[in-house]
């Protein structure tokens, strides 16, 4: 029985969940979570907080690949993109094609994820 991926992984946005979502194999293998907002100076954005991929997908690429298309889609929507997220925050600084969509987090972009994700850090 072979355990490779023999199918190209897809990436979905899940629009009810504010996440873009990678499947493997007919199966969800990780996901990038987000929070849109609309900011005084910058218009609306789209703040990614947290990228997560199964252990049981490690080692393929599929962050990269997750990341690289939510990342475009967002910019091909006309949002903006802060990385608050660590994976995400790496992503862009090696992959310069979103340098002109990209923002700096701020506090009242983090106090946003806060507030939507009830998280009180």
């Amino acid at each position: 029985m072979s355990t490779e991926d023999t199918t190209e992984p897809t990436v979905d946005h899940a629009t009810a969940l504010h996440r873009y979502e990678v499947h493997a194999d007919g199966t969800l293998a990780g996901f990038t979570e987000y929070v849109d907002r609309d900011d005084a100076t910058k218009g609306a954005q789209r703040v990614f907080y947290h990228t997560e991929v199964d252990q049981a997908f490690a080692g393929r690429g599929l962050a990269g690949t997750l990341v690289g298309r939510a990342l475009a889609d967002t910019a091909a929507s006309g949002r903006r993109i802060v990385p608050v997220c660590p994976y995400v925050a790496k992503y862009v600084e090696s992959h310069h094609d979103f340098d002109e969509v990209l923002d700096k987090p701020t506090p009242a972009a983090l106090a946003d994820v806060r507030a939507a994700t009830g998280s009180g850090s």
